[in-house]
């Protein structure tokens, strides 16, 4: 399911599949990065995606999903209502059963336990029943297959969801868009701008984000390169290496595998073998596996 906020836009070569994604608004954007609709059969088996910094629900509306953890090293979920996929710092394999017909909800990095009320502590990388996971899911999903028209069903989950705010949760958000300014910048640096220690620090992004700040710097970077990758085009990697802040080119392949599952020449090869000429970005993290 290629990440791309075009309403109309069809970024896989050879199948068909709609894919919506809205960026809420106001109070909602603190803590919901985007809502999305999804429907259609890939043509490849499975796909790794890496992971964003953010807890996702998946609300599955058509045929029953299997997702995977840490990679696939985690034991396989299968679900014909949905999942909850807390934050992690490795890839999720996502396997479709039949066509993908969806609806998610991915946080910021603040929004877990506002929009779901879970630490996401808990369910840190881990994939978990949605509708055990959060109570509202049941009735969320069967209004959502009543209504049934794609920008109908979206403004319908849109207006499900009334975070509540959750202590700490604004100086956090303060450090989290300083990382996502520059993932380079020195943790004590941040720490200092919000008079706190490294160590207090820490303990906030535990119980707010469930990822430590120095995990949630290093994959907001490879986010960040993922982004400009050229998959047409050929890619310096010992220049991008030095771009992004990486200390040569071997300390980028090392982190780049932790986050995709693949080598950066395996990534380009896996989306320039599925995915039809897109801009830059349009479809960053997705692993094709056929």
């Amino acid at each position: 399911m290629p990440k791309t906020m075009s309403s109309e836009r069809a970024p896989i070569a050879d199948f068909p599949f709609t894919f919506e994604a809205r960026a809420p608004k106001g109070e909602l954007g603190r803590f919901v990065e985007s809502i999305w609709y999804a429907r259609g059969t890939i043509s490849y088996r499975r796909e790794k995606i890496a992971p964003t910094g953010s807890t996702v629900a998946v609300i599955i509306l058509g045929d029953a999903i299997v997702d995977t953890a840490n990679n696939g090293h985690a034991d396989p979920v299968r679900s014909d209502t949905g999942f909850l996929i807390g934050p992690h710092d490795g890839p999720v394999i996502n396997e479709p059963t039949g066509e993908t017909y969806a609806m998610g909800i991915v946080t910021t990095p603040v929004g877990c336990e506002a929009v779901f009320g879970l630490r996401p502590g808990t369910v840190r990388g881990r994939v978990v029943e949605l509708l055990n996971a959060w109570a509202p899911a049941r009735d969320l999903r069967d209004s959502l297959i009543r209504t049934g028209e794609r920008s109908a069903m979206l403004d319908a989950l849109e207006a499900a969801l009334a975070p509540a705010e959750v202590r700490g949760t604004r100086r956090v958000a303060s450090a989290v868009a300083a990382f996502e300014d520059d993932p380079r910048r020195p943790i004590e640096d941040i720490a200092k701008s919000l008079e706190l220690s490294h160590a207090h620090l820490d303990r906030e992004f535990g119980r707010i984000v469930g990822l430590s700040p120095r995990r949630l710097a290093r994959l907001l970077r490879v986010r960040r390169l993922l982004d400009e990758i050229d998959v047409r085009g050929s890619n310096d990697w010992a220049e991008l290496a030095h771009t992004y802040g990486w200390f040569d080119q071997a300390h980028l392949i090392r982190d780049f595998k932790r986050h995709t599952g693949v080598t950066p020449t395996q990534y380009v090869c896996a989306q320039r073998s599925v995915y039809s000429p897109v801009e830059d970005g349009d479809a960053a993290g997705f692993v094709p596996e056929q």
